[in-house]
């Protein structure tokens, strides 16, 4: 079994191997989905692998950023560098670079990245069809449901097994995308599982935690009314599940990290070395309890097993707990200002050294400010060292902490640098000498690029032969109403539009408007009424279009095929898919096939593979800009790509999807930001959805959006009210009748990041 560690620089790919590992992964440079502050240089990447090579490791690209159209010209060129220097494996997720790399660059081996959502044995046979040769499965998985998918597919799987654990389901979160363009699935995240919600109380103000603390608490243990870090989940640690994985069948366990630091790397790959190899006998509970001492000391959040051991662990969120990485030193217990600097006093819950990494948490901003340990006093001495239980002042940046700040938690993120051996005593070769070799490929590469770039993107020859934009049933741009009287407002608007609704009355009643097309999401409550909608729909049945969900699990998997058989004889031809493999669900069918935004397109070759697939129309990303879109469609355009493109313009989607149903949830009740913005959370189907109070609206630029050539727009009602007044207002919207408020645009007037 492989042993695969994380690195985000030099000094961390040293102690990985160090460590043990048998396999590392770094970023590729400009799109891997990760924030670091200084991307690896590809020299230091041709070194890693150059290394690996010569000592029978193996180096990974995590190169698993979902790519915007401006960037395709870049990624062609890193690809093509890449290609020269023959990394192990790429580890991707965007479909446009899938496509790029089997068209041009096949000989890099490719790896699907765990954003691309794997929960299930069909997701990894579809992977295999698309040319991966191992499969990293989602995080959210039990040992139970791995075991399962590997018995029934051939292809490697890679597992997560220690380090940070994202609230939603991996390759569903828009929260950060959604509250300041900062796309999570582009590796800009913000993190806002992490910061301290309240629950709004009923009289409209806020219902927080007092002082930090846990609050009241019922008898099951979950709090009662009280707010708290809601969402921040604890970091995985699958030591214990080390022996079930390996009998599941699992080829690598993976650590994550490539934003933790060298001492993290080191603790944590040596822990996991010693359970791997330890024996299965009577010795191995002695080797895990040394092997939980090393990593605990590992300096990352506080650890559980994450979802190996049950679908539902009830101890994967501390609510009253920041989820800060690092030893919790303690609370500042006074915070002084003298004539030579600020201090803070405290009792160390942990040994500190100066030279140290530190980070301050002020509690009631959420804010947190870092810094290296300066100086310490112990009574009237200054020390560099104190231990567990001493009481020590240390010496803090002045300008880190406000006037009449209290709550204030120190935390130990980083260790004093301790000396380490250089490249060249490591045997890693020097970067001058893989410049060089950079260099050469770049050269010998430069004429291929231009050639790659000039059949893929968008240029200034291409944008003069554009495949002419399609305006058949569209208007001039401008939404179309009749005076309001004593009926409802008949809506015209000037481009095709489709309705989603999970609710079955909406279908049942007059509405005020007429859709070109309904969408209604395929769950056991809908399908059970297929009939029904038959009957009332009649012919219009044609424009109803089953909507499958973007996470299937292995135990749903026969049950949902059944179902849609039983729609296909009935007479229903249009289903949507959530999931890039569900694709494979419709071989054989004469269905019409199309793509909901969960796909994640953001660039002309993803639409070119989902379109080779056998999908009519797609919607774009809905994270995407203004530019973005423009761009991508012209990027389509230029490729004389015939799938028609459409874009959800009003809605309130889930921010965050997820599997962990928690105690201290409380469903349908406003939560609010520490910035004031509301969400509330509902529960259907197994499934936990954050979503925004006020829905996103494009509707103002249903003309532009018809200018630059989309051809359908998606306005979803799942999520919100429907009743007859809802309804009333949604029409007004549409028309441009009358006064409505403003509500917010996504990313759209602004810059996805």
């Amino acid at each position: 079994m492989e042993l695969l560690a994380p690195a985000g620089n030099m000094e961390s790919f040293r102690a990985a191997v160090d460590a043990g590992a048998d396999a590392v992964y770094v970023g590729a440079p400009g799109f891997n989905a990760r924030n670091l502050a200084r991307d690896l240089r590809l020299d230091e990447i041709a070194a890693m692998i150059h290394y690996c090579r010569e000592h029978g490791l193996k180096l990974y690209l995590a190169a698993n950023s979902l790519v915007r159209e401006q960037d395709l010209p870049q990624v062609i060129e890193t690809l093509a560098i890449l290609e020269e220097l023959k990394p192990d494996a790429l580890i991707v997720q965007d479909l446009g670079v899938i496509k790029l790399v089997q068209d041009y660059f096949p000989a890099l081996p490719l790896h699907a990245s765990t954003l691309m959502a794997a929960h299930n044995s069909d997701a990894v046979r579809a992977f295999t069809d698309m040319g991966f040769e191992r499969v990293v499965l989602a995080r959210e998985l039990t040992v139970k449901e791995i075991s399962a998918i590997c018995k029934k597919t051939k292809t490697e799987t890679e597992v997560f097994v220690h380090g940070a654990m994202c609230f939603s389901y991996s390759g569903l979160c828009l929260f950060s995308s959604f509250l300041g363009g900062k796309s999570g699935l582009r590796g800009r995240c913000v993190q806002p599982c992490r910061r301290q919600y309240t629950w709004e109380s009923k009289g409209g103000g806020k219902a927080g935690m007092k002082g930090g603390k846990k609050g009241g608490q019922d008898s099951s243990g979950a709090q009662s009314g009280k707010g708290g870090y809601l969402f921040s989940m604890n970091d995985l640690g699958g030591l214990e599940a080390v022996p079930l994985l390996v009998e599941a069948g699992v080829a690598s366990l993976k650590i994550e990290g490539r934003l933790r630091t060298v001492h993290y790397v080191s603790h944590v790959v040596r822990a996991y070395r010693m359970v791997i190899d330890a024996d299965a006998g009577s010795s191995f509970p002695s080797v895990l309890k040394k092997a939980r001492q090393l990593a605990e000391k590992a300096m990352s959040r506080k650890v559980g097993p994450g979802y190996f051991l049950s679908p539902q662990p009830m101890e994967a969120i501390t609510p009253y707990h920041s989820g800060n990485t690092g030893l919790h030193l303690g609370r500042l217990e006074t915070v002084n200002q003298k004539k030579s600097g600020c201090y803070g006093t405290l009792t160390l819950k942990d040994e500190l050294e100066t030279g140290d990494r530190l980070r301050l948490h002020l509690e009631a901003s959420g804010e947190r400010h870092s810094f290296t340990l300066q100086e310490m006093v112990k009574g009237r001495d200054l020390v560099e060292k104190a231990l567990t239980g001493e009481k020590v002042q240390i010496a803090i940046p002045a300008d880190l902490v406000p006037a009449g700040v209290r709550m204030i938690d120190l935390y130990k993120v980083d260790v004093r640098t301790r000396p380490q051996a250089t490249d060249a005593e490591f045997g890693i070769p020097g970067i001058r000498e893989m410049k060089d070799c950079v260099v050469k490929a770049q050269e010998t590469q430069r004429r291929r690029i231009a050639t790659i770039c000039g059949e893929v993107c968008l240029t200034a020859d291409k944008g003069a032969r554009l495949l002419p934009v399609d305006k058949k049933g569209k208007g001039d741009g401008k939404p179309r109403a009749t005076p309001r009287k004593t009926g409802p407002v008949k809506v015209k608007l000037p481009l095709e539009w489709w309705l989603k609704t999970d609710s079955l009355k909406v279908l049942q009643d007059r509405l005020p408007f007429t859709p070109d097309r309904f969408l209604v999401p395929l769950d056991k409550t809908t399908v059970s009424q297929a009939g029904q909608i038959k009957r009332y729909m009649g012919s219009g049945v044609r424009n109803i279009t089953w909507c499958l969900p973007p996470l299937l699990f292995e135990s749903e998997l026969a049950q949902v095929q059944k179902q849609l058989t039983i729609l296909v004889r009935s007479g229903f031809k249009s289903f949507q898919i959530g999931h890039i493999s569900q694709a494979w669900m419709f071989r054989g069918e004469r269905v019409h096939l199309s793509c909901d935004y969960t796909i994640n397109l953001m660039n002309n070759q993803a639409l070119a593979t989902v379109e080779h697939l056998g999908a009519e129309a797609a919607q774009l990303s809905i994270e995407s800009d203004r530019a973005l879109l423009a761009d991508m469609i012209k990027g389509s355009r230029a490729n004389y790509q015939h799938i028609r493109k459409g874009l959800t313009v009003y809605g309130a989607p889930a921010l965050f999807t997820a599997r962990l149903a928690a105690r201290h949830f409380q469903y349908d009740r406003v939560l609010l930001s520490p910035k004031g913005e509301a969400f509330t959370m509902h529960k259907k189907d197994g499934l936990v959805r954050t979503v925004p109070r006020r829905p996103f609206s494009l509707l103002p630029y249903l003309g532009e959006l018809r200018d630059i050539g989309l051809d359908y727009v998606v306005v979803d009602l799942c999520n919100l009210p429907t009743g007859q007044q809802d309804m009333l207002a949604l029409a007004d919207r549409l028309s441009g009748a009358g006064r409505v408020a403003k509500l917010p645009t996504f990313n759209y007037l602004g810059v996805l990041e």
